[in-house]
Parts: structure tokens; C-alpha cells; sequence
């Protein structure tokens, strides 16, 4: 209801990108505490704060596993981001897209098995999905015309909600777990459309607009 707002994190730099561990006892945010972007975990109540990741580029977008024992994240360490993934104790960092293009925006399936991202690997961006070790690497979107980004699994993973920016506008769409049915949701003129969240019973998709 907007009540108890209390603050987590106290330090001149900047945390952002908060992510719930899936029991709800743990957050995972990026910081800049350290001069440049680095993963850290903190329990609940924002005490315990570690970092996780260690090394002079840039390391964001942290996403937990379902089962909570892994997150991914982007890191720019290996001269572009891509896509990596870490044990939830921030060991076993392994780059997972591992191209020469921009690869970004992690998300897990509902059951674990697959991570989506967006990549401009072949020359504009696009919803990518992959195993969640890096295999079979899959252009769900395919549409050359437009700049696809930002996936949202539906929670039976069964659809995936993104963002579309055709030059004119960005508007929110919907398409099935495997790249069809593509189907605009937001479908408002000039309009600008971001980051859909599904409800927890996957009837309704929320967003933001300008």
C-alpha cells in the first residue's frame, strides 16, 4: 500500500537493478560503489552486503536462477557484453553468449532450463533464447525492420513479452515461447512502451508509457 519504505542500501555511489532471491531472504543489485559496476548481494533487510563480481569492467543486470542457486548478468569484461552466469556465492563466473555483438537483458524461464536475452549480433536487436548453459542459441523475434529488446517470460513459460521500437514507436508485444504469434499488446501511435512485468497469474501485463 506504499507504507514502510525504508532505504537498504546508504553510500555516495549508485545501486540499482534490485533482484528478490526466489525465496524472498536475499537481493542481488548492481553498484558503483567501487568505481565501476559490480554485482552485490545483501540479505532482506539490506544488511550483509558482499560483492560477488571483481574486475575492472562493467557487470549489471543481475537475474536470479528459479532455484536461486545461480544468477546471470551482463559483463563488458571480455571487450563487449554478453550474457554470463555465477553460483549464487558469486564463484564459477562463466560468459555464456559469447560473441563478438552486444548480448543483454538476461531473463530465466519459469522452470530454469532456458535464459532469453536480446542481441544485435545480426545487425539489429532481437530476442534471443539459449539453455541455460549457453547452448542452442535461438533468434525468437527475427525481424529485421524493428530493435527488439527487454524479454519478460510469461510465469508458465509459455509467452514472452518484449519491447519493439520500429523508428516511430515502442510499444509492448507478446509472442510464444518459440517465436511465433507475434501479436503488439500496447498498440498506441507515438507512443513510448517499456519494460513489461507479468501479473503471477500471467492474465495481465504491466508497463510503462509515454
Amino acid at each position: 500500500d506504499g507504507s514502510g519504505q525504508t532505504r537498504l542500501t546508504n553510500n555516495p555511489a549508485a545501486d540499482f537493478e534490485p533482484a528478490w532471491s526466489p525465496d524472498g531472504t536475499k537481493i542481488v543489485f548492481a553498484s558503483f560503489r567501487d568505481g565501476n559496476n559490480e554485482i552485490y548481494m545483501m540479505n532482506a533487510d539490506g544488511s550483509s552486503q558482499t560483492r560477488l563480481t571483481n574486475n575492472t569492467s562493467g557487470d549489471g543486470q543481475p537475474a536470479w536462477s528459479p532455484d536461486g542457486t545461480k544468477i546471470a548478468f551482463i559483463s563488458d569484461r571480455d571487450g563487449n557484453y554478453e550474457i554470463y552466469v555465477m553460483n549464487a556465492d558469486g564463484s564459477g563466473q562463466t560468459n555464456l553468449s559469447n560473441n563478438a555483438a552486444h548480448d543483454e537483458f538476461p531473463a530465466w524461464s519459469p522452470g530454469g532450463s532456458k535464459i532469453a536475452f536480446n542481441s544485435n549480433r545480426d545487425g539489429d536487436f532481437e530476442i534471443y533464447a539459449m539453455g541455460a548453459g549457453g547452448s542452442n542459441q535461438t533468434n525468437l523475434s527475427n525481424d529485421s525492420a524493428t530493435e527488439d529488446r527487454g524479454p519478460a517470460w510469461s510465469p508458465d513459460g509459455t509467452k514472452i513479452a518484449f519491447e519493439r521500437d520500429d523508428s516511430f514507436d515502442i510499444e509492448i508485444y507478446v509472442m510464444n515461447a518459440d517465436g511465433s504469434n507475434q501479436t503488439n499488446l500496447t498498440n498506441y501511435p507515438q507512443s513510448s512502451d517499456h519494460r513489461p512485468a507479468w501479473s503471477p497469474d500471467g492474465t495481465k501485463v504491466a508497463f510503462d508509457s509515454w
